[in-house]
């Protein structure tokens, strides 16, 4: 017993050097001396020639440029590695830019503090951080100081108030770690809430339906158009069927922008966007046939017929070059 008391007193040793040795890190994104909070007054965004690497020889971003309009949705989607999520990275300011830069309302990112910019910023990740505690307390999360009715506020417009409520302990129900108690479209419905309460004025939707089924999706694709309603909304995405109300849809090719337009423009064009829209359309097309088999009791000969539909952009791996 004594052994075995012993072992775990020097294992928590052993974890407390090791966190205070990542405290005790410089951060490697700083504020500049003497700056200011950000002023956001609409909320445009804009990237302006905008060159960025996680390596010094290869170059994930290569001058792109964009406006992300006031109150206006505009979304980001192309293959796999093209540089999309390295996009949504340097919004937050995780890292800086090589060249080039981003502003809101005609402010430099980098010219303001870390906390007004992530303050101003609302995020719907495809994985989303839940902490072991109630359901409240991970909505509440978005503002501390907000009140029970507002909380409850938030998850009837996330459309989640009627599950909660249907559970022995509401709104004080505990997640479980990472969430585990909930499902998939029931943890993104939480963070929606979150997002929601925050009410920040400019929206970033990081593939925040991708991991979900078709159904689920199109819910939480509904509640996540009525949030964006009136807010400067930045959507990265993989499935296109969730990007066809933007305003203006860029299509991400290693690492530049290679097309741009609304949904039906690009479909006429009959480049990468049309392509990638297409072979998502057959692979839809073979799953519901091939749930509708199974249904049926119908045989299968070949279940491995559904089409790939994830393109990649062999040339950059932003995920990877972060890791």
């Amino acid at each position: 017993f004594l052994g075995m008391i012993y072992r775990e007193i020097k294992q928590a040793i052993v974890d407390i050097e090791a966190m205070f040795s990542v405290l005790s890190r410089d951060p490697e994104i700083e504020d500049k001396l003497g700056a200011g909070a950000l002023q956001v007054n609409g909320g445009t965004v804009r990237f302006e020639n905008v060159r960025f690497s996680y390596e010094t020889d290869r170059e994930i971003l290569k001058g792109i440029s964009f406006e992300v309009p006031a109150g206006r949705t505009v979304a980001i989607v192309g293959p796999s590695g093209a540089g999309k999520s390295t996009i949504s990275r340097l919004m937050f300011r995780f890292y800086d830019v090589k060249s080039g830069r981003i502003t809101i309302d005609g402010q430099d990112i980098r010219e303001v503090t870390q906390e007004s910019l992530r303050a101003a910023i609302g995020m719907v990740p495809q994985d989303t951080v839940l902490f072991n505690d109630t359901i409240a307390y991970n909505i509440r999360y978005g503002r501390q100081d907000a009140s029970e009715a507002e909380v409850e506020e938030a998850a009837k417009l996330a459309q989640i108030d009627p599950f909660i409520r249907a559970m022995p302990k509401g709104y004080k129900t505990e997640v479980g770690e990472r969430g585990l108690k909930l499902s998939g479209g029931e943890k993104q419905r939480v963070a929606i809430a979150r997002t929601i309460l925050k009410a920040p004025p400019i929206l970033l939707l990081d593939e925040a339906t991708s991991a979900l089924d078709s159904h689920t999706e199109k819910e939480i694709q509904n509640a996540l158009e009525r949030v964006s309603e009136g807010r400067t909304t930045l959507v990265i995405a993989h499935r296109l069927s969730t990007v066809i109300g933007a305003d203006e849809i860029l299509v991400l090719s290693q690492g530049t922008v290679a097309e741009r337009g609304s949904h039906a423009e690009l479909l006429a064009k009959g480049g990468l966007y049309a392509a990638l829209w297409r072979r998502q359309r057959e692979a839809d097309d073979a799953r519901e046939k091939l749930a509708a088999a199974q249904e049926s009791d119908v045989p299968v000969l070949d279940k491995d017929a559904v089409p790939a539909v994830r393109l990649v952009d062999h040339h950059e791996d932003e995920a990877s070059s972060a890791a």
